[in-house]
């Protein structure tokens, strides 16, 4: 079994985030570029968290035989000697050049409305020559006070335990944050989603938002399309500027590429004036986000109204007497060989008016009960004596007994776990339109790539958080015991004892009250408060919105399935005409 395991770990982490990627990128369409920058981030984070278990079982634990001889019990997934600290080292460093160096210029590149590669790399680095100029002020300053001080010798060793530990400061900074929101919100959407009002509500609710954005979505298309319109009528065909015009062209939907050339004349009689080629490269990267958000927000907007018809289902199955779920709009979906011989009618009954809810709240329980031993571990895992941490007395009581199932399991759940919580609210962060991970293969390469700078920057603090709870970091717990391979590759956190003995121990504390503002919501309220309206049951506004959404679906199952069916947007006429009407009049004021 000597590196079988590890192997196998490998192969099948590369096929989930390979998966992850499909589920969220397009992999016919997207720039191949973005694609392995993200898939490769993903990649080497997720081995990170797989393998760690497997590092700590390798930890050499020692016995004593008959004659008292010192033994090292080997676990049944030992990694020979010498391979984990040069993984480790290929790992976490490839994966710091792609969050800090990589990865940001890839976002400008991929972002970028030049025409050619030197134009697209020319703007990456006019982007980004604030940024790295941030991080190379930050780097001096460290070496010089490194040089000046007179404790510390000036070596290559010493400056990279400092730049990792600068990385994981920063890290472990965001990471609190992003935990304390999942402890909580990942057991209380099980346990609300049990509810069939609650999801049915907060649907309606989504559903309202949902066709505003997409009604601002196409009027900005629109307007965009009005300036495209426009350029290509003022730029002749024999004009040097005329292949960036059919660049722009090829981006624009086929509707609106027709439509263009029966009406150009009509969109663009008051302008006249010629366009520079600074002006075509930001319509062409207006026309590639106005395209994506629109499709975007249609490809939601179809599988929120699929996912209401699929409630409403629920509720007619559950009045029924007839144990069979009956779907008033089958699609394509439900007529596959699962539905047909696993999945039937029956069993869905079964599961959506039967088990569900009781599984659900179920696994809320076992959530909650995760969560809380996390919290009280990050309170009290600097206590070494007593030993307060739940997950170091497992992992101590199971060291004792050379049980190594029951270590990686222990840290396979724990550690996965807290991924989990932290992961999960980078998928479901949004901010503005900048930042949005959208399924459904709808997510753009910015948001793509920023969520792969996120991972590679949250991932090594969390492990040594994590190394830190179960008492495995001996720059925490100062404890003189055998240390695994990956905290080998983060040097002597001691050289910086205000943050290994001041910040890594106390900071996670946090999490306790971020736990206690994500529980009674208020970051939501706040949001709220500013205009960014949140699913809150117990506000006025949200329940108009609900009513608003309950509307929307209700005319939506008025029409017939065929009216329906091609992407929903017959719904949104009305949200349509009165965002123009607004758009209208305010232009009429101007």
């Amino acid at each position: 079994m000597s590196g079988t395991v590890l192997g196998v770990v490998v192969v099948v982490v590369f096929f989930l985030a390979l998966y992850l990627l499909q589920c969220y990128g397009d992999l016919r369409k997207q720039q191949r570029m973005v694609l392995l920058g993200t898939l490769l981030s993903w990649y080497l984070c997720f081995l990170i968290v797989f393998i760690l278990p497997l590092d700590v079982s390798t930890v050499c634990k020692v016995s004593f035989n008959i004659s008292l001889t010192k033994v090292c019990e080997k676990p049944w997934s030992y990694i020979p000697d010498g391979v984990l600290p040069v993984f480790w080292r290929v790992v976490y460093w490839t994966s710091q050049f792609l969050t800090w160096l990589l990865l940001p210029f890839m976002q400008s590149y991929a972002r970028s409305g030049a025409f050619s590669r030197v134009g697209k790399v020319k703007t990456a680095l006019i982007e980004n020559a604030i940024y790295y100029g941030t991080y190379l002020l930050i780097f001096i300053s460290l070496l010089i006070y490194v040089a000046a001080h007179p404790q510390w010798k000036f070596t290559w060793t010493e400056l990279q335990t400092i730049c990792i530990t600068a990385a994981n400061t920063w890290g472990l900074f965001l990471l609190v944050l992003l935990l304390g929101y999942g402890l909580v919100e990942i057991p209380r959407s099980y346990w609300l989603s049990s509810s069939h009002g609650y999801l049915l509500a907060k649907t309606y609710f989504k559903a309202a938002k949902m066709a505003t954005e997409k009604a601002a979505a196409e009027e900005n298309l629109a307007d965009v399309m009005e300036e495209v319109a426009a350029v290509h009528e003022s730029v002749r065909h024999n004009h040097c500027f005329r292949k960036f015009v059919d660049t722009i062209l090829t981006k624009c939907t086929t509707e609106y590429q027709e439509e263009m050339g029966r009406n150009a004349e009509s969109f663009c009689r008051e302008q006249n004036v010629l366009p520079t080629k600074r002006d075509l490269v930001k319509l062409h990267s207006k026309v590639i986000c106005a395209v994506q958000r629109q499709t975007q927000t249609q490809v939601q907007w179809s599988i929120l109204l699929d996912k209401a018809f699929h409630l409403g289902d629920v509720d007619k199955s559950q009045s029924s007497l007839v144990r069979n779920f009956i779907h008033s709009f089958p699609s394509g979906h439900h007529q596959g060989w699962i539905h047909r011989f696993i999945y039937t009618p029956t069993v869905e009954w079964y599961w959506e008016c039967v088990f569900r809810q009781g599984f659900y709240r179920l696994l809320a329980v076992m959530l909650c009960l995760l969560s809380a031993a996390v919290v009280w571990s990050e309170c009290t895992f600097f206590s070494t004596h007593p030993v307060l941490s739940l997950f170091a007395v497992f992992i101590q009581m199971a060291e004792k007994q050379y049980n190594y199932i029951f270590i990686e399991m222990v840290c396979f759940i724990s550690i996965l776990f807290i991924c989990v919580c932290v992961y999960s609210t980078v998928f479901r962060i949004r901010v503005f339109n900048y930042y949005h991970l959208v399924p459904h293969h709808q997510t753009d390469a910015y948001s793509l790539q920023f969520s792969g700078m996120l991972f590679c920057r949250l991932t090594p603090p969390l492990c040594l958080n994590f190394l830190g709870l179960i008492h495995m970091d001996s720059a925490i717990s100062h404890q003189d015991r055998i240390q695994t391979s990956y905290t080998s590759i983060m040097g002597s956190m001691h050289l910086l004892s205000f943050i290994s003995d001041g910040f890594y121990i106390y900071y996670p504390i946090l999490v306790l009250l971020l736990c206690f503002a994500t529980f009674f919501n208020l970051g939501s309220r706040c949001l709220n408060l500013l205009g960014f309206h949140q699913y809150i049951t117990d506000d006025d506004l949200i329940a108009d919105l609900v009513d608003e959404g309950r509307e929307l679906i209700k005319r939506g199952i008025q029409r017939t399935p065929e009216q329906r069916r091609p992407g929903y947007t017959e719904l949104q006429d009305d949200q349509s005409s009165s965002v123009a009407e607004i758009k209208k009049s305010g232009r009429d004021k101007i």
